[in-house]
């Protein structure tokens, strides 16, 4: 029989807040769509409680923590459980699973999930606890405060198939933000996504600036070549980057390169 291990105080550099609500769980495991035959990938287990739901519920699970110090919570849990240490963001996370189901660390949440769209292609749907301005980002529409590169990158790759909001007392410690949990399924990957990305990320990088002006200042094209891209696929050089659709920026990369 496994002692009980104590609880470990979050550490602020690695954007921790444990969860501890199993009442979340259900609703994890619905928009997760899991099947007993998954194998899934969870970053940021923290001290298991996620980890024991899946293992109980799905064929493997591969679990990434940054934090060491966790090891004790994550010892036991299951035969059909391998826990690795280390940065995911460095790690090569490249394997069999298929679903990312995680409560993500807030610090990394966003570049974690922008990565693994062509990262980890086998990955084929993702249900993910993150800030709610960061769940709210990943869909939102053109012409809107929230739209963003990872708005434009993610709706290029995925379809949204959930959302649940998540309140604040189901985390050890309640972070300060509203958080909720995003569900979306892998629609397809445009050509040449590692080009795509980079034009996505360059044009939003200066966003009080036109398109072709940032583009220019990221060092991807120059303002002359962006301007001439975007008169090609039918914009006026004086857009800006959250003018675009995500179809547009598919257009404008094509246009650049070309």
């Amino acid at each position: 029989m496994l002692r009980p291990v104590k609880p470990n105080a979050p550490k602020k550099e690695f954007g921790q807040h444990f969860l501890v609500d199993e009442n979340i769980l259900g609703v994890i495991g619905r928009l997760a769509e899991l099947q007993r035959d998954d194998v899934v990938l969870e970053i940021g287990p923290g001290e298991g409680v996620l980890t024991r739901y899946l293992a109980q519920r799905v064929a493997h699970v591969h679990a990434v923590e940054i934090d060491a110090s966790l090891a004790p919570h994550l010892e036991g849990i299951g035969d059909n459980v391998d826990v690795s240490f280390g940065d995911a963001l460095r790690l090569d996370l490249r394997g069999d699973a298929t679903k990312l189901v995680a409560n993500l660390p807030y610090n990394v949440a966003t570049p974690i999930i922008a990565e693994s769209l062509d990262g980890l292609p086998e990955i084929a749907l993702w249900c993910v606890m993150v800030q709610r301005e960061v769940a709210d980002r990943l869909f939102a529409q053109p012409r809107t405060k929230a739209y963003g590169a990872v708005s434009v990158l993610v709706q290029l790759v995925c379809e949204r198939t959930g959302f649940h909001p998540v309140s604040r007392t189901v985390f050890r410690p309640p972070p300060n933000v509203d958080s909720a949990l995003v569900a979306f399924r892998r629609i397809g990957l445009p050509d040449d996504f590692a080009r795509l990305k980079r034009v996505v990320t360059a044009a939003f990088a200066h966003r009080r600036k036109t398109l072709p002006n940032s583009v220019e200042l990221s060092g991807v094209a120059g303002r002359a070549e962006a301007a001439a891209a975007l008169a090609a696929v039918g914009l006026e050089p004086t857009a800006r980057a959250e003018e675009l659709t995500p179809p547009d920026f598919v257009a404008l990369a094509e246009a650049l390169g070309q």
